[in-house]
């Protein structure tokens, strides 16, 4: 495998906090995924950054209809005030969509068609619900077979069923998840979100350090009894399927807004951006396996470090996506991970997974994380309904 071409530097990387969604309206329910993206922008101009030096701007959004339909991209530059001439756009890969965004924004300034690209996600499922925007696969029986979509808890616990995982197991790790999100440092990468002169939140909702396993153990299963079942038989004949089920509501991601943008740079952009890198893009991949599996993650990961030229055993911090438990779990295992060197700051399970931002949001954490603990590489990796999976490695400079 080809190594990935170096001199794709990262200059700047920040995000919002991540915000619970409600029944009665979440703590960014008010506040549109445009404005969620102008403020990051606000603040990058504010951090330094010379917005008329930027070439591109490139957002993923999981679900891309309503107010994040159209081009939310190009709408959250003009409200943020940025120059006029600054293009931007949208990708859409369901929860690789912000990774898919960097990986997209390092290929542009690889290959010498941009010199700074500011790239990431956003999400308000609070505005914009999952599965509003009605995909064919999910409604027509034929295309459903055809893609192996089943509901999503339906393929963490085939994925935790594959792989032995328990439901203590997954039990455990959520403690684990709260604790350690609980015990997050306060971070300067993490932009505090305002609705019209008032901030409404300064650092990651959701986290519970009180949590217990006894506490979990009385949740009930949610996945068990799902008729998607039916499609994995199908698809995967042979699958013994989890009696009673696994995963629970403290096991499953909860729905989070948010939003993260980070800006990627040529190694001549140094000039133009009058700032030195913080890090640099050295392996990307994609990876997809037979739906409705959930461990795609796992084989774009491999590939992304080995492009990088490194070992698992180099990694210094690995922000894997708790797209549910399993997820992470089964990472940590399928690379001979180090338990501590995986989501250090917690994770979705505890503050949420806002989707199309979720890749970028693991980014700036992943970061961060490098510098507390004087690191040089991380993984950042996350998996996708219909079998889909990414990963970037980055490397430390300062």
């Amino acid at each position: 495998m080809s190594q990935f071409s170096s001199g794709v530097y990262i200059y700047d990387a920040i995000r919002t906090p991540k915000a619970r969604v409600r029944r009665r309206g979440g703590t960014f329910a008010d506040v549109p995924a445009h404005e969620l993206l102008a403020q990051l922008l606000s603040a990058l101009r504010d951090r330094g950054l010379p917005a008329d030096t930027v070439d591109d701007v490139i957002v993923g959004t999981s679900t891309a209809v309503g107010e994040q339909g159209g081009n939310v991209a190009r709408a959250g530059v003009l409200w943020a005030g940025w120059p006029d001439h600054i293009g931007a756009g949208v990708v859409s890969r369901l929860c690789c969509s912000g990774l898919d965004a960097i990986e997209s924004a390092a290929a542009k300034v690889a290959s010498g068609i941009a010199d700074v690209v500011v790239a990431g996600g956003v999400e308000s499922m609070s505005r914009v619900p999952m599965l509003s925007d009605r995909p064919a696969f999910v409604g027509d029986e034929e295309l459903g077979d055809r893609t192996g979509y089943v509901t999503i808890g339906v393929s963490a616990d085939l994925t935790a069923a594959e792989y032995g995982l328990t439901r203590n197991d997954l039990d455990s790790y959520a403690v684990t998840s709260h604790q350690r999100a609980a015990a997050a440092p306060p971070s300067r990468s993490v932009i505090a979100v305002r609705s019209g002169d008032t901030t409404i939140l300064t650092a990651d909702e959701g986290p519970r350090p009180d949590l217990s396993l006894e506490s979990l153990g009385e949740l009930a299963p949610l996945f068990g009894e799902d008729p998607s079942w039916r499609r994995v038989a199908v698809r995967l004949p042979g699958v013994e399927r989890p009696t009673g089920g696994l995963h629970t509501a403290a096991t499953a991601p909860q729905l989070a807004d948010g939003a993260a943008v980070a800006v990627f740079g040529s190694a001549a952009a140094r000039g133009r951006l009058g700032s030195e890198p913080i890090g640099e893009v050295v392996g990307v991949a994609q990876a997809a396996v037979r739906s409705p599996l959930l461990t795609a993650s796992v084989a774009a990961s491999r590939r992304a470090i080995a492009r990088a030229g490194i070992t698992a055993g180099q990694l210094d911090v690995i922000e894997a996506n708790e797209s549910f438990a399993a997820s992470a779990l089964v990472m940590t295992r399928e690379l001979g991970l180090d338990p501590v060197r995986v989501n250090p700051l917690g994770g979705s399970l505890a503050t949420g997974h806002p989707l199309g931002a979720g890749g970028g949001v693991l980014l700036v954490n992943a970061l961060d994380q490098l510098a507390r603990v004087d690191g040089e590489h991380a993984l950042v990796t996350i998996p996708a309904a219909l079998g889909l999976g990414a990963a970037v490695v980055v490397r430390r400079l300062r």
